[in-house]
């Protein structure tokens, strides 16, 4: 069995009186890939704002390979090996996609300049379906393509945990079948991927495991196909008439 990459004990986050993380804890093992699902609001994008840092827990702990991460600054964790795309999508407007891009390998964890991280940059823009478009500016690109250059940032960073924040969304058949593809590609290479997603058929597609929030509180955590029929899941997405 793996070793655990990532352990989040009894995490909470509090706004004042408001709890949207309470007492969560779960573990992942290096190399999984599972579906951190729950209605919206119920607290999955402030777990994912604990773990790359972005926010502090008001107490608990997360370690990443046995290392304490909680408290440290942003920066910090993503050179211990986290990187992220954003539910709205986040580039550097004034620059190209392969500075984009770039951008991620010169702020990793194995730092790359100059010509190195300019090849590894035009290699990611291809693997994502960028092939070609490395000098656009990514003000005039679609949506979609730069949800495409925002993964290839975060790829750049060589993580030990990636953290997809609704990346599927708003993806059209053609385009989510793609994306499912090359998310399972990116897992197949050993790479741990965390990914918060509304899409069920990914979720289903990709995921041997989930974790489910509800109103902050985690109510489920286990194989998929046994998570999405638990009653209790229903209930959460669908009301009590349905479950």
């Amino acid at each position: 069995m793996s070793a655990t990459l990532i352990s989040v004990s009894q995490a909470r986050k509090a706004f004042g009186g408001l709890i949207a993380v309470n007492d969560v804890s779960f573990e992942v093992r290096e190399g999984e890939l599972i579906g951190l699902i729950g209605p919206n609001g119920s607290g999955k994008t402030t777990m994912l704002n604990l773990i790359s840092g972005a926010l502090g827990p008001t107490s608990g702990e997360i370690k990443l390979a046995g290392c304490r991460i909680s408290g440290l600054p942003t920066e910090m964790v993503a050179r211990a090996g986290i990187a992220r795309t954003f539910q709205l999508v986040r580039v550097l407007p004034s620059m190209t996609a392969i500075e984009n891009v770039m951008a991620g390998a010169v702020f990793a964890r194995n730092r790359l300049w100059g010509p190195r991280a300019h090849d590894f940059a035009r290699e990611l823009l291809g693997r994502v379906g960028l092939m070609g478009r490395e000098n656009s500016p990514v003000s005039a690109m679609t949506y979609i393509d730069q949800k495409r250059v925002e993964l290839a940032r975060a790829l750049a960073a060589d993580p030990q945990l990636l953290l997809l924040d609704e990346w599927l969304a708003g993806l059209n058949p053609s385009e989510l079948l793609i994306g499912i593809n090359l998310v399972r590609d990116i897992n197949r290479e050993g790479r741990t991927i965390i990914m918060v997603e509304h899409v069920m058929d990914a979720i289903r597609t990709l995921c041997g495991r989930c974790v489910v929030m509800n109103s902050g509180v985690k109510i489920a955590d286990g194989a998929a196909a046994a998570v999405l029929a638990d009653p209790d899941v229903i209930r959460a997405y669908l009301g009590d008439d349905d479950a």
